[in-house]
């Protein structure tokens, strides 16, 4: 059964949705971006739906400033209190649950990394995780993704034969050869904050759209995390560059992938 609920947070007031079930196993879903609870093409209601009618409970909200929720929108690194009063509620709505599981796509992802532990989170499901300094200065994929992209077409003749035609914008290949070679631009202590909260979660899963460009910048950046906590934590990719899973392959493959979560 799908409810709505309102619950307090940091002087303002959150709105959430539940979807009723009876095991003791619940998915809170945070939502990425300025992305509002439903989803991107109703994905996260439709997702929530699904798990719900498995038997797990679902709980999704709005953080301060986003959807139907009071206050001013902070963005991510202030999402703290959101995510722990919203778990909070969830407990409460549902206070059967004895293990809960969190799952975020984008800068959501990053949010659960750095503040799951502080909302008492058993499990993460952490998908495309957010990356890139948040400055909007051009609109070029992150590094990563360029030099992925520019790899492939390498080995690809056709893309020779565009090339030597004049089917290539010059300017934009220069400046993706620029931004190529001047690395990915992370925001500072980012990724080190992530690799040392994740350090203390014991049981985490990571879901890489392969063809994403946030997925390929964080692949690129994993590699420089410790081996032991890569090697403790599963990384599953889906051949899609969908960033929101919204394929139905996609779809099917990200529910298997929660469902494999929540079972445990």
């Amino acid at each position: 059964m799908r409810s709505l609920s309102t619950f307090a947070c940091a002087g303002e007031t959150l709105v959430g949705t539940l979807d009723a079930a009876p095991r003791r196993t619940g998915l809170l879903i945070v939502s990425g971006g300025n992305e509002i609870r439903i989803g991107a093409h109703r994905g996260m209601a439709l997702l929530a739906r699904d798990i719900a009618e498995a038997g797990f409970p679902v709980f999704r909200f709005d953080r301060r400033g986003i959807g139907d929720s009071t206050g001013a929108n902070g963005g991510f690194l202030s999402s703290e209190a959101d995510i722990v009063a919203a778990a909070r509620q969830f407990r409460s709505l549902q206070p059967q649950i004895d293990r809960l599981v969190a799952f975020g796509n984008c800068d959501a992802a990053g949010a659960l990394m750095l503040f799951g532990k502080a909302a008492e989170v058993n499990s993460l499901i952490l998908a495309n995780p957010w990356l890139e300094a948040e400055s909007g200065e051009d609109a070029l994929p992150p590094a990563a993704a360029i030099r992925a992209r520019y790899a492939a077409r390498l080995r690809d003749p056709r893309e020779w034969i565009r090339l030597i035609s004049g089917g290539v914008d010059l300017k934009k290949l220069i400046a993706g050869v620029r931004k190529a070679g001047q690395g990915s631009k992370t925001a500072p202590g980012l990724f080190d904050r992530y690799v040392d909260s994740l350090s203390h979660h014991g049981d985490v899963r990571i879901l890489l759209a392969a063809g994403d460009n946030s997925a390929i910048a964080f692949a690129d950046a994993w590699k420089r995390a410790p081996a032991p906590l890569r090697g403790r934590i599963p990384v599953a990719r889906c051949q899609t560059a969908s960033h929101s899973f919204a394929r139905e392959t996609d779809t099917i493959w990200l529910r298997e992938q929660i469902r494999a979560a929540l079972d445990g």
